[in-house]
């Protein structure tokens, strides 16, 4: 093409963001496949919805609790290198419920639970580390596409990952599928260690660990376009999800099964790993902010859509459809958060992000599992696509800078 600005491919014609996008897609496979089977364990031995709410919040715990610290030292020290130490981490949490796994669960659930958290821990130091990488790996004119192709990456892996981890589950079982997550992990560990050290500049080392995390915190809320566009992601995806229900809903409603929820997990990824591919070719670049606003209103809708389906294809299209508008949020928010934030911050502006929106999954897993407790499944999943439609609104009243954004 003439103008490389408009190359579909341009960010993955950098070498060392290819080995980061590969490691990211392998990393949310193993991770999903390992989530698939763990909740599918727990269920099986509760039939508890709060139980599968409650893996959620077990994973946002030391997730929250770390974020600042991870993005202090994502400011401070090699990000690549604490994306190995995460992925590490991640690795002995899988071999630990590898070998609980074959025990026959004999000491219940809660093991799994310790699991959960300490792969929790893991994000807190990962989540701020790539978020604040990949922007180094690439040049800035490309922030958009790198977005575009490292929310791709991410969403091909959650296809795969949950349709991988339930079909496994179901031929082979919990044992041999954990053993093929301990394989990812470690593949994933050798792309990331290709990654050459990239140095953060400027960053002011003779700040205390509490005025550095301070700056960060402070920069963060001064600027109203970070400020409204994750705020609206954090409610959206806070009362909007109904990811953490769906083993109940395969169980319950559809019939289904494990193999079953494998491909309802695997619905919102293919919606928006259409979405990316097309998104590279047409860049969400004019009139972003009022895309993104329509975008987690049709989030909602889909939703309240899903909720009142009895049908499993229907449900699935629902789902789809989800992910499609989904996607489109997930790149105008991860490129406004690389365009507004200097090199030597990104660490600590994106674990402010992460607390904002990175655990906002599991935490929106835990009110899922609340709601669907106290309200029951169905009308518990048709409030949280109505808060959706009501937060969406408020973000366009209040937002004025969001609603005139234009991506350069």
């Amino acid at each position: 093409m003439s103008d490389k600005l408009h190359d579909p491919y341009a960010a993955i014609r950098f070498k060392e963001f290819r080995f980061f996008i590969s490691g990211k897609l392998l990393l949310t496979i193993a991770v999903l496949m390992q989530e698939i089977v763990a909740s599918w364990m727990i269920y099986d031995q509760t039939k508890d919805p709060l139980s599968l709410g409650l893996i959620g919040l077990t994973e946002a715990i030391p997730s929250l609790l770390l974020a600042l610290p991870g993005g202090y030292l994502a400011d401070k020290f090699s990000r690549r290198k604490l994306m190995l130490v995460a992925t590490m981490i991640m690795l002995f949490a899988s071999i630990v419920l590898s070998i609980y796994a074959h025990t026959s669960m004999a000491y219940g659930i809660f093991p799994i639970y310790c699991v959960i958290f300490l792969i929790g821990t893991a994000r807190g130091i990962y989540n701020p580390a790539q978020a604040s990488l990949w922007p180094q790996l690439v040049d800035k004119k490309f922030y958009v596409n790198s977005s575009v192709w490292n929310s791709g990456m991410w969403q091909i892996g959650a296809v795969t990952g949950p349709a991988l981890g339930g079909l496994f589950y179901g031929l082979i079982g919990a044992k041999k599928t954990l053993v093929v997550v301990n394989v990812l992990l470690l593949v994933t560990i050798l792309l990331y260690s290709a990654i050459k050290h990239h140095q953060v500049e400027k960053f002011n080392h003779t700040e205390s660990v509490k005025e550095s995390l301070k700056k960060g915190i402070s920069y963060f809320f001064k600027q109203p376009i970070l400020l409204s566009a994750i705020s609206l992601d954090l409610f959206a995806v806070l009362f909007g999800g109904a990811v953490a229900m769906l083993p109940v809903f395969a169980d319950q409603i559809l019939s289904v099964g494990p193999q079953g929820l494998g491909i309802l997990r695997s619905a919102p990824a293919i919606g928006a790993v259409a979405m990316s591919i097309f998104q590279a070719y047409h860049p969400p670049k004019n009139n972003a902010g009022i895309k993104m606003l329509l975008c987690v209103a049709g989030f909602g809708l889909c939703m309240i859509g899903f909720a009142l389906s009895e049908a499993f294809w229907l449900s699935f299209t629902f789902l789809l459809l989800s992910g499609i508008f989904d996607n489109v949020s997930v790149v105008i928010r991860s490129t406004i958060l690389q365009l507004y934030t200097p090199n030597e911050m990104r660490g600590r502006v994106s674990a402010v992000n992460s607390i904002f929106v990175g655990s906002s999954n599991e935490l929106g897993a835990f009110e899922s599992g609340v709601s669907a407790k106290f309200m029951g499944l169905v009308p518990s999943v048709i409030f949280g696509g109505c808060m959706t439609l009501i937060v969406t609104i408020i973000a366009y009243r209040l937002a004025p800078s969001l609603k005139k954004l234009t991506l350069p």
